[in-house]
């Protein structure tokens, strides 16, 4: 199986029965980076350490570790991918917290009515999920954006740019009065996508899972302009997990500081990569390059996303999107395109889970080199 802990390259053979599960997104191609780094981003905690609930009893925020808030806003001024000037930072177990912790403090607790929550399609399959879980009469899953256009009754629009599964720009598309906005921002970060301007949002989401492949430390972050709301928010967290932590913050830290690092003296990094978004900026630019080649051998019976070229303010450079999954269609008629792909042992989600038609299906683009390289021979050879 794709994304597990620990592997050895050597004993992965190009084997028909290797099941090769490309329908999580688990980052582990960063791994590499990371161990060829070795100590440099080691973090020692005595025993005595991190022990209190409190991290600051005075910050809004109390559970936010001072450190991890620093190294947030270094990285994002670095990119320029997201102002945090006048932002509240919030923590979180992951964005899938945060996500929750912005649909209960957006919500209207006192309507008769849940907050209908939408987005464009095609869209991340946890959205629903999520929403519906608790089945709360704070708010509701509402489905496409689209039939709520000149609709009455407030409502959550929420923006994932660049989105997940197809890798597009996106940007809100309702404009009634009593519509609030969560923007997803994810995967704006420059391996994925040209930085074209710095994200001024109300709240903005984002996770260290796909930014350095720590997704195991379970650490996202929101940026939020409002006090109401981060007040909310951060209620919710309390109530939900009672903070969250402190450990997980001074390693993401520690990893977020080696990252800004590694940009202001490629020293450090000389011999693993170089600093590490040209790193990976130049690892998901061979992957793509390679499997649009794969693709083009189909004849046209596969096809993928076309991204425009863009100018990068991170890279000052004219760079194409190279997303962290592909959004690929099977152009023949009634084929069962994921059924296809399972019987290469080709594990995927089809374009149920997202909201569309089945002949399409979203591919992990982040699993280990062994397993990608594996499921670009096979992809090669389906038609």
């Amino acid at each position: 199986m794709g994304g597990v802990d620990s592997y050895d390259e050597q004993a992965i053979s190009d084997d028909d029965a290797i099941v090769i599960n490309f329908a999580h997104g688990d980052p582990t191609l960063y791994e590499k980076f990371w161990k060829d780094v070795g100590d440099e981003a080691k973090l020692v905690i005595s025993g005595w350490e991190t022990m209190s609930y409190f991290s600051n009893k005075d910050n809004m925020c109390w559970f936010l570790e001072q450190k991890f808030a620093e190294k947030v806003r270094r990285l994002h001024k670095l990119v320029g991918n997201a102002s945090v000037d006048g932002k509240h930072v919030i923590v979180g177990t992951g964005s899938t917290q945060l996500f929750q912790a912005a649909l209960f403090a957006l919500s209207d607790p006192n309507s008769d009515h849940p907050t209908n929550v939408v987005t464009s399609i095609p869209y991340y399959p946890l959205y629903p999920a999520l929403t519906n879980f608790m089945k709360s009469r704070l708010y509701q899953w509402g489905g496409d954006v689209e039939n709520h256009r000149g609709k009455e009754g407030p409502c959550i629009e929420v923006v994932c740019s660049p989105n997940n599964p197809d890798g597009l720009s996106k940007q809100a598309v309702l404009t009634c009065e009593n519509e609030k906005i969560i923007h997803d921002l994810t995967y704006y970060w420059p391996q994925y996508t040209a930085i074209t301007t710095a994200a001024d949002h109300d709240i903005m989401l984002f996770t260290l899972s796909k930014i350095t492949g720590h997704a195991g430390i379970r650490i996202g972050w929101a940026l939020v302009k409002d006090d109401k709301v981060a007040r909310k928010m951060i209620k919710f967290i309390e109530m939900n997990t009672i903070g969250v932590s402190k450990d997980s913050q001074l390693r993401a830290a520690r990893i977020l500081s080696f990252v800004t690092n590694s940009h202001a003296n490629p020293s450090l990094v000389r011999g693993v990569g170089g600093p590490f978004f040209h790193y990976a900026r130049r690892t998901m630019t061979e992957r793509w390059n390679r499997l649009r080649d794969a693709v083009q051998r189909s004849n046209g019976a596969l096809t993928l996303t076309n991204f425009p070229s863009q100018h990068c303010n991170f890279t000052d450079d004219i760079v194409e999107t190279h997303p962290a999954f592909a959004w690929m269609k099977c152009e023949k008629e009634g084929v069962d395109f994921q059924g296809v792909l399972k019987e290469h042992n080709i594990i995927t989600l089809n374009g149920e889970h997202f909201g569309v038609e089945n002949c399409y299906v979203r591919i992990s683009m982040l699993d280990i080199d062994p397993y990608f390289d594996i499921f670009i021979k096979r992809i090669s050879t389906i038609y």
